[in-house]
């Protein structure tokens, strides 16, 4: 007997939501084509909200979208020759870059992960920094282009325009669907990992908006990172970014106040934060520092760490943080990095010391557009007690804040006297 219409959806949506990025990679791998993977994923979706209320949900949900997806996409080459030809030139180029010959699964009834190759595709060096993000969302994410859109806060029109010319370049510049071979990885790996951190980094502090995050893209990028991870579980720099996210992740349910405000590290109640997934994050620490030389996503999760394990503020150790961040300086130097420096030193050794660090950074084009530099700035300028200064570099990062909530957070602290100093 059939289940009812409303649970089969909700089964459908539940394997859509957990296979689709799989389902579609495999499709891609096997035809060549994501126009006509995400084609008859569709299809083979649609098939099952006919079939499945009257049938039931297979055993194999998964591969039961394999296989109707896969006779979709035979049924529409057999109808468009020239399509069929085209991507057979497609497919040969590819079986020629690889080392060895495209395969089958060995049996209907399993689905093989070919994602992998799906990440290293949306994140070809070839393709626009934007365009990378968009495609990833769209196709290991699963997003919707209205959803992408909305994500990146532009017309879904433009996003479409995005994702179609990412999808172009990719098929005129022939890039080959396959993970890099050895002596391509590690300048490779960087993009993909890169990719995720930046879908995360727009849900943890989205850069404008009604809300300070976005939990729907930080929790999609835990779940990619999560997938890479898997895929990739000998690279230490992938159990770095997951630990790094997990670990800023856990403090979501006290970032926030009562009415969307943001709450700074010091003012949190520890006791809200997720601390499975702090352990989680510190397990995955060990093993992103252990083995070869740090990467800058360990280390950054090394420094999410400390802060998650401290019972408060005071008593972080603020003197290992700066050490971190002396490292990090060295793998990646960047005045972001930099910034970051300065406020742990300002903790470990005392305002004037942090302020003198920001203010040598002043001449830094790079922070005249980051409303961080001038927050840290006017919070250690108040705690000097120098208002009017204090006042001014507030001034200044209401006018760079992106989303409402931030916007009224120096609103307030521009209320509390600092206008006459």
């Amino acid at each position: 007997m059939g289940e009812e219409p409303e649970e089969a959806r909700a089964a459908v949506e539940a394997v859509f939501r957990e296979e689709r990025g799989l389902l579609l990679a495999s499709l891609v791998r096997r035809f060549g084509d994501l126009d006509l993977a995400e084609e008859v994923t569709s299809e083979a979706i649609e098939a099952a909200l006919r079939h499945w209320p009257v049938e039931g949900v297979p055993a194999r949900p998964g591969a039961w979208l394999l296989t109707t997806a896969r006779r979709k996409a035979v049924d529409r080459l057999r109808r468009d020759q020239a399509y069929a030809a085209r991507l057979a030139v497609l497919q040969a180029d590819a079986e020629r870059d690889e080392a060895a010959p495209v395969t089958e699964p060995a049996g209907v009834g399993e689905l093989p992960d070919d994602r992998l190759q799906l990440f290293f595709t949306c994140a070809h060096p070839a393709l626009a920094a934007e365009d990378r993000t968009a495609l990833t969302l769209r196709c290991l994410a699963g997003l919707t282009t209205p959803e992408v859109a909305r994500a990146f806060l532009v017309p879904t029109a433009t996003m479409a325009q995005r994702i179609v010319r990412a999808k172009k370049k990719i098929r005129e510049a022939r890039i080959p669907f396959r993970v890099p071979g050895p002596d391509e990885l590690p300048e490779r790996l960087p993009g993909v990992l890169q990719v995720v951190y930046s879908v995360f980094t727009e849900g943890y502090a989205a850069s404008s908006g009604p809300r300070l995050q976005r939990l729907d893209l930080a929790e999609e990028a835990v779940r990619l990172a999560r997938i890479l991870h898997r895929l990739l579980p000998g690279e230490r720099e992938s159990a770095g970014l997951l630990a790094l996210l997990l670990l800023v992740h856990a403090r979501r349910g006290a970032r926030t106040g009562p009415e969307g405000e943001p709450v700074l590290l010091e003012d949190q109640d520890r006791g809200l934060w997720d601390r499975a997934m702090i352990e989680e994050g510190r397990a995955l620490v060990v093993r992103a520092l252990t083995g070869g030389p740090a990467g800058p996503y360990g280390v950054q999760a090394a420094v999410a760490a400390l802060h998650d394990e401290a019972a408060d503020v005071e008593s972080t150790d603020w003197a290992q943080i700066v050490a971190l961040y002396d490292v990090l300086l060295t793998l990646t130097p960047s005045p972001v990095v930099a910034v970051n420096r300065a406020v742990a030193v300002a903790m470990r050794d005392g305002p004037g010391a942090g302020l003198a660090l920001l203010d040598a950074l002043g001449g830094e084009p790079r922070l005249r557009a980051y409303g961080p530099y001038a927050v840290a700035r006017g919070d250690l300028l108040s705690r000097l007690g120098r208002a009017g200064e204090a006042a001014a570099a507030y001034r200044e990062a209401l006018e760079l804040a992106g989303t409402e909530p931030e916007r009224a957070a120096l609103r307030r602290k521009l209320g509390e006297g600092w206008e006459e100093g």
